[in-house]
């Protein structure tokens, strides 16, 4: 079986990925239109794969009009 490394990133790293506020950022998981982040302790952390997915896919919604 093999085992693939995921990098996990933090808020901040999330805000600069996607050019969203804090309070944007947690509407959107709130509303269901972004990934949730998993939780470590007191922290909160967002597989970097599927923020780039989630960028990915509202770049390929704004071509597709």
């Amino acid at each position: 079986m093999q085992t693939e490394s995921k990098r996990l990133i933090r808020l901040h790293e999330v805000m600069n990925l996607t050019g969203l506020s804090r309070a944007s950022v947690y509407n959107y998981i709130k509303s269901g239109i972004f990934p949730p982040p998993a939780k470590f302790g007191k922290s909160s952390l967002w597989e970097y794969t599927e923020i780039q997915e989630w960028i990915s896919n509202r770049l390929q919604e704004r071509d597709n009009k």
